[in-house]
């Protein structure tokens, strides 16, 4: 060994002693992290149980407050994994520690311990380059498993070196195995992503991103900054993200928990009627028409045509006399009544007023006919009032008016729409409409359904005496059961209760089980008519016309984070150009932004799908991945007996490995999902069975195909049984299966 090699070998020892002292003074610190989570924690459950026991404030208040002390309890609960996760060191020599959650030292002046990554402060710590330092010199990446720190990474900013290695992060994050669902990525945010997710944007936000630009994984970390930066105007009414289905929902539903928000409603398109189940789907030409607001027309006209004239005159039969409900009276009640501006269901009792109006003035005239003049006002209101009693009571007066102004529900409207030619033809529909079942409801039948609840209105009576009565009597009781409370607390000898104080058993019972126990992402969920402070909406070029007027009436406020790719679209109702979309919602008042860096697709997959998006894209340039694989995609012609025992082959291969896998392809393939299933999601290892049937089959096969394709992070496999199509052409051809 020479000199040189010797004082080589001394400089790593040393760099390697000097590592491990700062990894045990950085583990140090983090450990003191912990401690003062542990002790927030258990300060939050303290005062959480001391709600639930406190006698002295009103069960409103302490609901307010044990919901609260949840909330805190469950934000500290998820810090808890990866709490810290870097630090930023100044220019000027100050250190910040970047974290999940914001800490403070209480017993040193609140002494700041640990940044928000949503800080502003936190900024530079994903944002900052050699090239624009931010004032910092240094950005230190933690490598954690759980409350342990097994390693870091620092990178200097300002002064590059070739012994940098700010990207191990990123690409070890990339590349690691997926699991379940979908991670957040709070310690790994780039900077074209931290722009997107602190824009200030008070209104409609679209993120453009072909496959792998962590455009969701974004729009949701999105929200939680504004839950941070906006928790007072945001949490009371909380966040509805919308997807395509449940399986992607249930991918990314753990990332804004994990962040520490809870108050989100996550749902898909066909949930967003409470109580309705979707059980069937419509073909593309059918989802096209329902889809499009031009189906407006064809809702107003069959509630019109259920507004009806009676062909022959209806006869009723009073005590003293009969009298007719004919077409000109029905023709003078339907005018005002659709007049009057009010919802179908709501305008019958304009309609009923005027019919009766009418047959108790001819009835009076009859009856009073020779002795009762208009002149004597009162005889003439006291007969009308008893003869207006009589038709209310009347079983034919009823019948006549559930036949002329039918209330209904939006269910019984549009299932005897769809399953009657004649009514569709009277309602100016299309043909293709009609269905045997008018209940298998499909997804494009939910914003149908949505609009006519405002088009119908209540199917109950709009006098709400009742209930303000009742309301009047809760609010009665809850003062006297406050007042006993407070008796019982201070009562000395000379207290006594009066009789007006008590209350039975049966009024306590009530008044606790009007009590509305549930969070609010619950209550949200079941409330048709709840308003949403913001929502987020993925795979948004999949949604219709009609999909959106349902969202904005969810968001009166406009605030939407839209996440998109018009490449990938599907739907034949579907999106072609945001501009058209959003202009009639929100003028001038939405933003757009694209990601252009594919963080999960390897170099070797998008080069193959690439070739598919020239195809039905040709004007569309593919995300450019960060990093390759090394591992090749692959194409193996099989016959049909092949198939079969190819994708058992894929599936035992896989299940040897780290990580997740599918198969995708058409839907009579034995363990194959659709490539709609698949939007969103990622695995480790995608085998496509049969792109050629993909291709040719379903509307825009290209797209599907171009889908399945890049749900993969390091494994690709095809498998077809026609010829390879030509835009395949670079995939790899592996050997013939071996049986």
């Amino acid at each position: 060994m020479t000199l040189d090699d010797t004082h080589t070998t001394r400089h790593e020892q040393q760099e390697k002693q000097d590592h491990e002292k700062e990894l045990q003074s950085e583990q140090r610190y983090v450990a003191r992290l912990h401690a003062q989570l542990d002790s927030e924690r258990a300060a939050a459950k303290a005062r959480y149980d001391a709600a639930l026991g406190d006698s002295g404030h009103s069960p409103m208040e302490r609901d307010v407050e044990v919901r609260a002390q949840a909330r805190a309890i469950a934000r500290l609960d998820v810090a808890d994994a990866g709490l810290c996760f870097g630090r930023l060191d100044a220019a000027s020599g100050e250190r910040s520690y970047i974290g999940r959650i914001g800490l403070l030292d209480e017993a040193n002046d609140y002494e700041s311990l640990l940044l928000d990554w949503r800080a502003p402060a936190a900024r530079p710590f994903y944002v900052a380059t050699a090239a624009n330092p931010e004032g910092m010199r240094r950005r230190r990446q933690f490598h954690t498993r759980g409350r342990e720190i097994v390693d870091f990474t620092d990178e200097s900013l300002g002064h590059p070196s070739d012994d940098d290695t700010g990207d191990s992060a990123l690409l070890a994050a990339v590349t690691a195995p997926r699991g379940d669902g979908m991670r957040d990525i709070v310690a790994t945010i780039q900077a074209e992503q931290d722009e997107i997710i602190r824009l200030d944007h008070p209104g409609v936000l679209v993120i453009e991103g072909g496959p792998g630009t962590g455009k969701t994984v974004v729009a949701l970390h999105r929200v939680a900054y504004l839950l941070y930066t906006q928790r007072e105007r945001m949490e009371r009414h909380g966040v509805l993200v919308v997807g395509p289905n449940p399986e992607f929902l249930q991918h990314i539903g753990r990332v804004l928990p994990s962040l520490g928000e809870t108050d989100v409603v996550f749902t898909t398109t066909g949930d967003l009627v409470p109580g309705l189940h979707v059980t069937a789907e419509d073909a593309p030409d059918v989802a096209r028409l329902k889809g499009s607001s031009t189906i407006l027309d064809v809702l107003a006209a069959a509630i019109a045509d259920r507004q009806q004239q009676p062909q022959d005159p209806i006869m009723i039969e009073l005590a003293d006399v009969t009298v007719r409900i004919d077409a000109g009276t029905a023709e003078w009640a339907i005018d005002e009544a659709r007049a009057s501006g009010l919802p179908h269901n709501e305008a019958r009792a304009v309609f009923a007023d005027i019919v009766t109006w009418v047959l108790t003035e001819r009835a009076i005239a009859r009856i009073g006919r020779g002795w009762l003049d208009r002149s004597d006002k009162q005889a003439w209101e006291d007969m009308r009032s008893d003869l207006s009693v009589e038709l209310e009571e009347h079983e034919r007066f009823t019948t006549a008016l559930d036949e002329l102004w039918p209330i209904m529900t939006p269910e019984e409207l549009l299932a005897q729409l769809y399953t009657s030619e004649a009514r569709l033809r009277a309602a100016g529909a299309d043909s293709a409409l009609w269905r045997a079942d008018g209940h298998a409801w499909t997804v494009s039948d939910v914003p149908l359904l949505d609009e006519l609840v405002d088009l119908l209105g209540r199917t109950g009576p709009v006098d709400d005496s009742a209930e303000r009565e009742l309301a009047a009597e809760a609010d009665y009781a809850a003062g006297v059961l406050d007042v006993l409370v407070n008796r019982e607390d201070h009562m000395d000898d000379e207290d006594h209760l009066f009789a007006q104080d008590m209350l039975y058993g049966s009024d306590l019972a009530g008044r606790f089980a009007e009590r509305d126990t549930r969070d609010l992402a619950e209550r949200a969920a079941a409330d048709r008519e709840w308003t949403y402070r913001h929502v987020v909406v993925d795979e948004a070029q999949e949604l219709s016309e009609m999909d959106w007027r349902v969202l904005m009436r969810r968001c009166p406020g406009r605030s939407f984070t839209i996440v998109g790719d018009l490449a990938q679209r599907r739907s034949a109702a579907g999106a072609t150009s945001w501009g058209e979309m959003l202009e009639p919602y929100v003028p001038g008042r939405w933003m757009y932004r694209s990601l252009t860096v594919n963080y999960r697709t390897p170099a070797e997959i998008m080069e193959v799908a690439a070739s598919v998006l020239a195809e039905f894209a040709p004007g569309v340039a593919p995300p450019e991945s960060v990093r390759a694989s090394g591992s090749a995609p692959w194409a193996r012609l099989v016959n049909g007996d092949e198939s079969g025992l190819a994708v058992e082959e894929f599936v035992r291969d896989e299940a040897l490995m780290e990580g997740t896998s599918v198969v995708i392809g058409p839907p009579d393939v034995p363990g194959a999902v659709l490539p709609s299933e698949t939007k969103g999601l990622e695995f480790d290892a995608v085998l496509v069975v049969e792109p050629e049937r993909i291709l040719a089959e379903g509307p825009r096969g290209a797209a599907e195909l171009y889908v399945a394709l890049t749900r993969a992070t390091q494994r690709l496999g095809v498998l077809h049984r026609a010829p390879l199509p030509e835009i395949l052409s670079g995939l790899t051809d592996r050997t013939p299966l071996t049986r």
